[in-house]
């Protein structure tokens, strides 16, 4: 959903650190923002201090559990 939200806004450029292997849809588990049947791509830059990201979302989530 957020990709397509990205795509329809022709937004130029994407930067994340912490990838979804299990939905995500910019470059984890398929690429739609460089998908080239669609008429804009933007540029993807991914892993940007991905280790800090990660152990965020980490406790963020245990925290609710």
């Amino acid at each position: 959903m957020c990709a397509g939200a990205i795509v329809l806004s022709r937004i130029p450029r994407v930067v994340y650190a912490a990838s979804d292997p299990k939905a995500g849809m910019a470059g984890s588990l398929e690429n739609l923002l460089q998908e080239p049947r669609l008429n804009h791509r933007c540029e993807l830059t991914s892993g940007v201090r991905a280790q800090e990201s990660t152990e965020l979302l980490r406790a963020f989530f245990q925290s609710l559990r």
